[in-house]
């Protein structure tokens, strides 16, 4: 063989070709040849700056960062929708709560209804309820309020249940009276969910991803 047709055998190898020429020979007469070892070498050279060149690659990191933030964004409307709706609910409980106290509690105090038994003792719990009712409407009215009154409506409900009980189990009153004071331990709770629910929903969450270079 030529050193031509071993120059081409060769290039056809680094192509990844097939040669059609043993690789022994091929390596044999570049050992003895400096010819073609040195052409060899320069071949390689080339071939190997050829495939390591660099490619330019876009840079992503802002799109990256805006999809981010967006579905954080929506993850945060989504949160704020789903407080102002539990809220609302609430909110719609406490003052139905109120003004079914207060329903009960105004015939006693403006027509005497119900207190033939002991009339001052009723006005007298009617004034009460008509205080505690006013209470929930405030609440229900202006939730980021309603922590204030709670521990009123707990002390209540907490008292009227242990005093039933204690009643109950001395025989001094049945259990079918008392059932009504369930009634105070619904509205404390309530109070309590709404207490929960009543901090700022626009409040925004602090943003810790910030548009920059990778």
């Amino acid at each position: 063989m030529t050193c031509d047709d071993v120059r081409a055998a060769l290039s056809a190898r680094l192509d990844g070709e097939d040669p059609g020429v043993s690789s022994t020979a091929l390596d044999t007469h570049t050992d003895t040849c400096p010819g073609c070892r040195s052409w060899l070498a320069r071949a390689e050279r080339v071939t190997r700056l050829t495939r390591l060149q660099a490619v330019a690659v876009p840079d992503l990191t802002a799109p990256v960062l805006a999809a981010v933030a967006a579905e954080q964004g929506a993850a945060r409307q989504a949160a704020t929708a789903t407080a102002r709706a539990r809220r609302q609910v609430l909110r719609v409980a406490v003052a139905v709560a109120a003004v079914a106290q207060l329903a009960v509690a105004l015939p006693i105090l403006l027509a005497g209804l119900g207190v033939d038994a002991d009339p001052h003792t009723s006005r007298e719990m009617a004034s009460f309820d008509a205080a505690l009712a006013v209470g929930f409407a405030l609440a229900a009215w202006r939730p980021e309020r309603a922590r204030a009154f709670l521990p009123v409506a707990l002390v209540l409900a907490v008292c009227l249940a242990g005093t039933s009980a204690v009643d109950i189990a001395n025989s001094t009153t049945a259990m079918v009276h008392e059932v009504g004071h369930l009634a105070a331990v619904v509205q404390a709770g309530l109070l309590w969910a709404l207490g929960r629910t009543s901090g700022d929903p626009d409040r925004r969450l602090p943003v810790v991803l910030a548009a920059g270079r990778g």
